[in-house]
């Protein structure tokens, strides 16, 4: 049997707060990373590259399932903090967040428009996915994931399913285990954005000829559905009162009717500007963060 700590050795460890602190902060890393999620790492200069294969729908999701879901986010600074949270209309439900910044936007007062432009929610995609080489991780190699991503990559699968027919070319559906097509995910830095551009599919092949084995990995996908659990989501008076906080404002929503010399800007909220958008309320662009942990990562370093 193992002994346990002497007296002794308890009185020489005290005060060694270092440890201690140390292991906090490991839990902590290891309760925010997903283990079931796999990113693209990329190096120094923002490049990275590695092969994967989207999925079909998991068995758990049913026959209707999609072997996608989508969802919206929120995540920005204000004076008195972040708001980091899933957007509610992602359930289609309302979200005081999107209700503000079409106030904001509707009032036609510019500074108010970038406000609500720095605001906006974000849309992303998650996937199941087997990683084919990760060459910065090898140990993912084979391995079932998920795979959260944009607009841009979307349009990519999209393409394949819908091709432009002066092409002549036929329909793919990428997520088929059969006939689908393994993805070359190419990651570089554009104008201070992650951009994957120059990501493409590869030929129509088989994951495997082994049936048995294409079972066992669809048995292993992780389910979709419970990304839309209203569960996940905050009511929309925990939203608003968040932002009330987060804004420094009891009622976010006077912000758009005051008037110009009253206007609420983006110095008063502390906030700092993306690249202006038309739509006011959703981003897109696999150029901008659209992922949740994009934005605690930047809150937990703070």
């Amino acid at each position: 049997m193992k002994e346990g700590l002497s007296f002794s050795a308890l009185k020489r460890s005290r005060g060694s707060v270092e440890q201690l602190a140390k292991a906090i902060e490991s839990n902590s890393r290891e309760k925010r990373e997903d283990e079931r999620f796999w990113e693209l790492t990329v190096d120094k200069a923002g490049n990275g590259h590695a092969v994967i294969r989207f999925l079909p729908a998991p068995p758990q999701d049913g026959e209707d399932g999609l072997p996608w879901v989508r969802t919206f986010s929120h995540g920005f600074k204000g004076p008195g903090g972040w708001l980091i949270d899933q957007c509610p209309t992602t359930i289609e439900q309302k979200c005081p967040v999107c209700e503000s910044n079409s106030l904001l936007w509707n009032s036609e007062i510019e500074a108010n428009k970038k406000v609500a432009s720095s605001r906006k929610r974000r849309l992303s995609y998650t996937a199941n996915i087997l990683v084919v080489t990760d060459p910065a991780n090898p140990k993912n190699d084979g391995q079932v994931k998920l795979f959260r991503f944009g607009q841009k990559i979307f349009d990519k699968i999209y393409e394949k399913m819908n091709p432009d027919p002066a092409f002549g070319e036929s329909p793919v559906n990428p997520f088929d285990l059969w006939c689908g097509m393994n993805f070359k995910l190419r990651a570089r830095l554009v104008a201070g954005y992650r951009n994957y551009d120059s990501s493409e599919f590869a030929m129509v092949t088989a994951v495997s000829e082994d049936d048995t084995r294409l079972e066992a990995l669809w048995k292993s996908e992780h389910g979709l559905l419970q990304f839309l659990d209203v569960k996940n989501f905050k009511s929309f008076d925990q939203i608003k009162k968040r932002l009330g906080v987060v804004l420094g404002s009891a009622v976010v929503t006077e912000t758009a009717e005051k008037a110009p010399s009253q206007r609420f800007s983006d110095e008063d909220a502390g906030i700092k500007l993306q690249p202006e958008v038309n739509n006011p309320v959703e981003t897109t662009g696999d150029e901008e963060p659209d992922d949740l942990s994009f934005f605690k990562n930047i809150a937990d370093s703070e």
